[in-house]
């Protein structure tokens, strides 16, 4: 670090830093409290997911659980729903099962230390690091996207933000330049940084604190910091999904516990293969996945979703019960319910986007 920046220059820096921080901040709710719990679920939720869309949730979520114990004992359905929408499904799956550690384990305290914290379902080391700091006061730096961004602009670091084996060289500077007694102050100042001034693609130089500090702002190579290694397009999925009418109700499935989506539910279907149109793959893919034979009616909608890794295009089709009893192949349970129910259960963004368009029994309406 000594050959990065002087001790005289990483104090200077850490007050600029912290005065700038202290008098331009956003006011947001987990920014009100020190519970570490609380803490813990803005920092889980904020993951890959923009601060405009984890207030709400946010708020909603601990008005339902606002405290570990209330978490650990709820089912996980019921989760799942208050979480429905925010993606990620994962992070609600191991918030549960981290609360119940830490309520039989820890007698419902938020663990403060990195040994304990870390051990915790979902818990890594930005988790960990952020919720010490600003909830304990320990001296351990944040490294995010934010983090990074900064540090590499700072320094003219050339190494890739986006490669695994970047990071330790990006924690190590992190810590070297964290104000110990203020290390949850500190941290966060870095990341509003990063949000706010230091952006990606439009950073506001001129407002910065750190300008004095900033390397690529004097070569004039703003620009081209951070490094990335350039990532393969992402591939497209096309799906094809039935609403399976009987009488009055419809058919959802639900999904295994884990992997992507897990313990949601949804309608039948699966992807398209080659030589087959979207209405084979719905007739094949209803049969194959909870073995009924339908006809389809007609087409509801086309949706397009995007994930981290890669998109789909859902074709959803109005289709009536012909014959059969539900077997499950690949889901973990069923239900037949009436529409009026929907709500009651936790679905992915992309079905929710053509619920609204389903009507109380077969309609019946022409393909376009």
């Amino acid at each position: 670090m000594k050959d990065l920046i002087s001790e005289k220059e990483v104090n200077l820096l850490q007050r600029r830093l912290i005065q700038w921080y202290q008098k331009n901040q956003r006011k947001l709710p987990w920014r009100q409290t020190r519970d570490p719990f609380y803490i813990w679920i803005s920092e889980i939720m904020l993951q890959q997911t923009q601060v405009k869309t984890v207030i709400p949730y946010y708020l909603k979520f601990l008005d339902r659980f606002p405290d570990v114990a209330s978490l650990a004992e709820a089912d996980m359905q019921t989760v799942l729903k208050i979480w429905e929408g925010l993606g990620y499904y994962a992070r609600a799956r191991n918030l549960h099962r981290a609360a119940k550690i830490v309520l039989e384990r820890h007698g419902g305290e938020v663990p403060s230390s990195q040994q304990g914290f870390r051990k915790l379902p979902g818990v890594g080391p930005y988790i960990a690091s952020a919720v010490l700091s600003i909830a304990y006061g320990l001296p351990y730096a944040v490294v995010d996207g934010n983090v990074k961004r900064v540090l590499s602009r700072l320094f003219l670091i050339d190494l890739p933000v986006n490669n695994a084996s970047s990071y330790r060289t990006f924690e190590e500077i992190a810590s070297g330049l964290l104000h110990t007694r203020q290390p949850g102050i500190f941290n966060q100042a870095m990341m509003e940084l990063g949000a706010m001034v230091c952006r990606s693609s439009t950073p506001s130089c001129s407002t910065c604190p750190l300008i004095k500090n900033c390397r690529a702002f004097k070569k004039q190579q703003v620009a081209i910091y951070p490094k990335r290694i350039k990532t393969k397009p992402v591939p497209t999925h096309h799906i094809a999904v039935g609403v399976v009418y009987k009488k009055d109700r419809v058919l959802i499935t639900r999904r295994k516990s884990e992997g992507l989506l897990g313990g949601l539910w949804e309608f039948p279907g699966g992807k398209i293969k080659k030589k087959e149109d979207a209405q084979e793959t719905c007739i094949r893919e209803i049969k194959e996945e909870v073995n009924l034979n339908i006809k389809i009616d007609s087409f509801i909608t086309r949706v397009r979703h995007a994930y981290t890794h890669f998109k789909i295009v859902l074709d959803v089709f109005c289709c009536s019960y012909l014959s059969g009893r539900v077997k499950l192949n690949g889901p973990v349970d069923y239900r037949w319910i009436r529409l009026g129910e929907i709500d009651d259960y936790p679905f992915p963004k992309a079905n929710r986007r053509f619920i609204p368009l389903l009507e109380p029994s077969t309609p019946g309406l022409p393909e376009p």
